[in-house]
């Protein structure tokens, strides 16, 4: 039996109706092995780095000096201990006018510093920038700072310069080429001055009412022993929720690096969902060409069960074909999608900084079981009709129904498929949603053809012209295959059509986010009798715009009445915000680029206190209008009433606030100012001008992080164009499956039309109304699905306003209505030329 499958396959493989079932399972299973490798090498490479990223074992950040009590404990348990205090400051070089200044993020370190990872030094800036450097000895000696690199060049300081931080100067001594526990917040985007935590108390830099965080990093004597730390952690976690303590964090190998695993779990889950989609449609041209395989083997099966051989040796015959199909496709895939994942890498550039470790077995046996579902799954429906072909069909052309067994398998494939999903995704409720989406556009789809085909029906007998009747007769004669047909193209058009135009659409508008004359400066603690004078220097140095806003820092601490403690939320996000101090504002008028999405603006009655709320903040914290929230301002609970929520336009870079409350609500609390604005080039010595003019302000350049984020962006982009170009191929696959799937039957039509008398001329016409007609039917519902799936990703994952382009739903139809008429030209046009008896034998 073996041998008589091996010789089957052979054949088949050399008539040429097994390498498109090849082709479609490479695609599928290289589309999600290229995902399946990037991601492993992430996960791994996180895994084993994660404790370098904290620069210890444990990690606790703090508002103030950490519990004198804690460290007591960590000693006690023999743990090692070092400090690190950061800050936002201004950093300074050079004398009188031709001084300069740059926002820098100030990092004091103490004796031990990193306990894990290494931090790398430079003299050369060319090697720092490409975080190529030697290991550091120890911290940064008395009265010398260590620099990113790219601060040299914003205040044009050498090696051996003088810089100055608050009242102290230092001299520039070397160059930070690798930093291991350098965070992803905001102020970090800033370069980096590292200074010896003892030269700190001289700057005078840190005042009452400063922002700081105190880090104190914990960690075992040696590796092997982070037990003892993750106690220890513990430990800490329970005093913070027994103590009720405000303002601390405690990160550590599960918890640490909050932002940057969120980052990569958001990037992990959209590459897969990618990879994802290609296998879809892949799936949905293997399930085509497998029925494509039966029906051109339902004579051999017939002539081997008049040779005596019993259906379970015809279904294992076949079923074993479709085996080493599906394993050479599979392993194909895999090598593709290993090779795929390096050009993967190599887009992504800078974003994976850290050298990776080599990729696990664990994607190649995923992508191999993947391929061996996706062919159960889908081709095994129409190989076990097979079984069913009766002996007799090799007189008389008849064709049993489907049996229950054969039947069965249909809920095996939408089974897999799920499986598939939940596998993929590793995210259960986004899974289901996902399955029961692309099972709704399905039915949606075929529902939609089935409509048409009946509308149909009507114009046969209204249209005076044969080949408008040929052509409404032959979809009339064929609906299940027809539909089939629409559904198929409308997936794989619907795919390239989200590819092509809405997918261009999505890319610019993301790139387009944070517009061309966005802030590139933001200006913090402007006092209220500097903001007059401060505006109108604004002003004469060109900015068109500087709205100056009032804010006011305070604690949430109870809502509804209720105390917030460590317990009021569970969610990590939730806790984070409630446990920070809000930035608070107050105005009269609704700010720009805000919106009221609930509730309404303040109503101006005496006496009462009320709050606008940002509507993300507020599904989070679970508020809602008429809730009750009470902050400490400097010391004075302040309570008013949610009576609004705001939609932001967070991407605008413009001043935001979470909590705005009415001026009565803040009444005779002190206040400070802050503003955003566009500088236009050539007017950086403005900027030096406000440092030395008003010393307590704090002015962040944020111009560098907005072309830092861009070029970040770009790259992401790329990154996800490569990864679509399996999505297309896996479209082009379903387009030419579902084109091809009748091209028999239509073959032998064609043949006995002509043979009763039909011209060529009134047959070509008629192909070319049948496929325009399904073509431009499958174009207008794969560009209704693209829109809805537009819509879902501007408003879900792109977070801005999306509009309709009527122009895709032109797109599809035109689109649908050529494809459908080439391939049927393709594949018919040959039929046509040659006599109708030859093309009669050769389809018998």
């Amino acid at each position: 039996m073996l041998t008589l499958a091996l010789k089957m396959t052979a054949r088949d493989w050399r008539a040429g109706q097994l390498r498109f079932l090849l082709v479609a399972l490479t695609v599928a299973v290289a589309a999600l092995a290229a995902s399946g490798f990037f991601i492993d090498r992430l996960r791994t490479g996180m895994e084993r780095d994660a404790h370098q990223l904290l620069g210890a074992d444990v990690v606790i950040n703090a508002d103030l000096p950490v519990d004198p009590a804690w460290r007591a404990e960590a000693l006690r348990r023999g743990l090692t201990l070092a400090d690190t205090v950061g800050f936002a400051s201004m950093a300074q070089a050079g004398e009188g006018e031709r001084s300069q200044s740059q926002l820098a993020a100030l990092k004091a370190v103490g004796p031990g510093y990193p306990l894990r990872g290494q931090l790398k030094l430079s003299d050369d800036p060319a090697q720092a920038e490409q975080s190529i450097g030697q290991p550091a000895a120890g911290i940064p000696a008395a009265g010398t700072v260590w620099i990113d690199p790219g601060l040299m060049g914003a205040l044009n300081v050498d090696l051996g310069g003088t810089l100055r931080l608050g009242d102290r100067a230092f001299t520039v001594a070397r160059l930070i080429a690798s930093e291991p526990d350098r965070g992803a917040g905001f102020l970090n985007f800033a370069p980096r001055v590292m200074l010896a935590l003892s030269d700190l108390e001289a700057t005078h830099l840190i005042q009452p009412g400063s922002r700081v965080t105190y880090r104190l990093l914990v960690a075992a004597p040696t590796p092997a022993q982070s037990e003892v730390a993750a106690a220890y952690g513990q430990w800490l976690q329970q005093q913070i929720q027994a103590r009720n303590v405000k303002g601390v964090r405690i990160e550590s190998l599960e918890t640490g690096r909050p932002e940057m695993r969120a980052t990569l779990d958001r990037a992990e889950r959209f590459l897969a969902l990618v990879g994802l989609l290609s296998a879809l449609l892949a799936a949905v041209a293997v399930a085509m060409a497998a029925r494509r395989f039966m029906l051109r083997h339902l004579d051999a099966c017939a002539m081997l069960r008049c040779l005596g051989l019993s259906q379970n040796q015809v279904t294992a015959l076949y079923l074993t074909e479709f085996l080493l199909v599906g394993l050479a496709g599979s392993a194909l895939g895999v090598a593709v999608g290993y090779a795929a994942h390096h050009v993967l890498l190599q887009a992504l550039g800078s974003l994976v900084a850290v050298a990776l470790p080599p990729p696990t077995l664990a994607p190649a046996l995923q992508g191999l079981a993947a391929g061996m579902l996706l062919l159960v799954g889908f081709a095994l429906p129409p190989v076990l009709q097979l079984r069913n072909v009766p002996h007799n069909r090799v007189i008389r052309r008849e064709q049993a129904a489907p049996q229950p067994l054969a039947l069965v398998t249909y809920g095996l494939g939408l089974a897999s498929f799920i499986v598939l999903l939940l596998w993929q995704a590793g995210d259960t409720q986004l899974a289901l949603y996902t399955a029961l989406g692309f099972v709704g556009a399905f039915a949606v789809f075929g529902l939609a053809g089935w409509l048409g085909l009946a509308a149909l029906k009507p114009l046969r007998g209204l249209i005076d012209h044969q080949s408008w009747r040929f052509a409404i007769t032959s979809l009339q004669r064929r609906p299940g295959a027809t539909l089939v047909q629409i559904v198929s193209l409308a997936l794989g058009l619907m795919a390239l059509l989200l590819l092509t135009v809405v997918r261009g659409d999505l890319m610019t508008a993301w790139r387009n986010a944070t517009p061309a004359d966005a802030p590139n400066r933001f200006i913090i603690n402007i006092q209220p009798e500097q903001r007059d004078e401060l505006a109108a220097r604004l002003t004469r140095a060109g900015v068109r715009e500087a709205p100056q806003f009032p804010m006011i820092r305070g604690r949430l601490t109870a809502v509804n009445g209720q105390p917030v403690t460590a317990d009021t939320y569970t969610e990590d996000r939730a806790k984070s915000l409630a446990d920070r101090e809000f930035n608070l504002s107050t105005m009269t008028q609704l700010q720009q680029g805000n919106r009221i999405s609930a509730g309404a603006w303040f109503s101006d009655r005496a006496g009462t206190a009320e709050a606008s709320v940002e509507e993300g903040i507020a599904k989070t914290l679970r508020w809602k209008l008429g809730d009750k929230l009470t902050f400490d301002i400097a010391g004075a609970p302040v309570e008013a009433t949610i009576t609004s929520l705001r939609k932001l336009e967070w991407g605008s870079m413009r001043v935001n606030f979470f909590v705005i409350l009415n001026p009565h609500a803040l009444q005779g609390t002190s206040q400070s100012w802050i503003t955003a604005f566009h500088l236009p080039a050539g007017q950086g010595a403005l900027m030096n001008a406000f440092t030395r003019d008003y010393p307590n302000l704090t002015i962040v350049d944020v111009g560098g992080l907005l072309r830092q984020l861009q070029a970040v962006l770009d790259q992401v982009v790329a990154a996800v164009e490569f990864l679509f170009a399996f999505t297309l191929a896996s479209g082009v696959l379903v387009l030419y499956a579902a084109l091809m799937g009748s091209q028999d039957e239509r073959s032998r039509e064609a043949g006995l039309l002509r043979a009763l008398g039909a011209t060529r001329r009134q047959l070509s016409q008629a192909q070319l109304i049948e496929f325009a007609l399904v073509g431009g039917l499958a174009g207008l519902l794969a560009a209704s699905g693209a829109a809805v799936m537009g819509w879902g990703l501007a408003t879900y994952q792109f977070k801005f306003d999306w509009t309709f382009d009527p122009t895709v739903w032109l797109a599809g139809l035109l689109a649908g209505a050529l494809c459908a008429m080439a391939g049927g030209w393709l594949g018919l046009r040959r039929v046509l030329r040659r006599p109708p008896l030859l093309t009669l034998r050769e389809a018998a």
